[in-house]
């Protein structure tokens, strides 16, 4: 349905689960990372920073999440904690396939992108590799896109 009529449940589940669990997941991962130092990674969707037909209430969840990336990584820095998001382009698989209009995302990703194609799951986890690595060691409160380039433009 329309953004318009989301529910109050419904907003709040979405912010539960897309938003605050990020907060719960780094208050209990503390004490173990700051130990050593390290690093804590979420995904995220460019639906945060534009409108994406369909996202709706989601779009709400994500910007909150990316705020939280910067937010975290400011308060957990001095322990050596990184904190960063990825923001993935679309990918196709079976869960994807099940939004409506997702094919229509693919293509139009592969088509607009300055990589005139569409990312591989295997390129999101190279990046989170990198992220979480020493090679990422000086990145924090950072949203990486993955997306074949398609962030960048302005169609």
């Amino acid at each position: 349905g329309d953004f318009l009529q989301t529910s109050r449940s419904g907003f709040h589940l979405a912010m539960d689960i897309s938003a605050f669990s990020l907060v719960r997941i780094a208050r209990e991962a503390e004490p173990l990372l700051s130990v050593n130092g390290g690093g804590i990674l979420t995904l995220t969707y460019m639906a945060s920073q534009k409108v994406v037909p369909s996202y709706n209430v989601m779009g709400s969840a994500k910007a909150a999440l990316e705020h939280e990336v910067r937010q975290l990584a400011y308060e957990l820095g001095p322990k050596r904690i990184r904190v960063n998001a990825i923001s993935a382009g679309p990918i196709n698989t079976l869960s994807a396939r099940g939004i409506s209009g997702f094919m229509d995302m693919l293509h139009v990703s592969k088509e607009k992108s300055p990589l005139r194609r569409n990312i591989e799951p295997a390129e999101v986890g190279r990046a989170a590799l990198f992220l979480l690595s020493e090679m990422g060691s000086g990145v924090t409160g950072e949203i990486l896109f993955v997306d074949a380039g398609y962030n960048i433009m302005g169609t």
